[in-house]
């Protein structure tokens, strides 16, 4: 059994397992997964399913609750093909995993939100974020991991 104490691991550590396991998450399924050489544009690896069809994935790991975001210049969200897998680590728990469709960013709400920084003064880029809380966190539970990959596998996938 692995560590669950995720207080043990930095920010980096954390982000660096999260993708690991995101990885692996894939694999189990019986998804090919290649890793990108260089991490430029925001695409973390590619994934491909038994009849040749590809996407991206990027991902974002957070401990417990808070706001994470995506560049926009690295988020694409009129590409059918990208995805979020979003790792949220509670302690003395395995991550739950979140696999969403960057369209979900096309209507911003509460919780999938748009913000267009770049006025005078601002220092952040424009970027997408998603605010997660105790209240919102049953609203991701239509894209947990176990549900969402079932249209990749499948042959009627894209």
């Amino acid at each position: 059994m692995p560590n669950t104490d995720w207080t043990k691991l930095n920010s980096l550590q954390i982000g660096k397992y999260a993708e690991y396991f995101a990885k692996m998450e894939f694999a189990s399924y019986g998804l090919e997964v290649y890793t990108t050489e260089v991490d430029d544009r925001g695409i973390d690896f590619i994934i491909k399913n038994k009849n040749g069809h590809f996407c991206e994935i990027q991902v974002k790991s957070l401990r417990g609750t808070g706001y994470v975001f995506m560049q926009k210049s690295k988020f694409d969200i009129t590409n059918k093909n990208l995805y979020l897998a979003l790792l949220i680590f509670n302690n003395g728990e395995m991550p739950d995993v979140f696999l969403i469709p960057a369209q979900v960013w096309e209507v911003p709400n509460e919780i999938f939100v748009d913000r267009n920084y770049g006025n005078p003064g601002q220092t952040s880029k424009p970027e997408w974020g998603i605010n997660i809380s105790k209240k919102n966190y049953s609203i991701l539970e239509i894209f947990k991991f176990e549900e969402a990959i079932k249209n990749f596998v499948k042959e009627e996938y894209i």
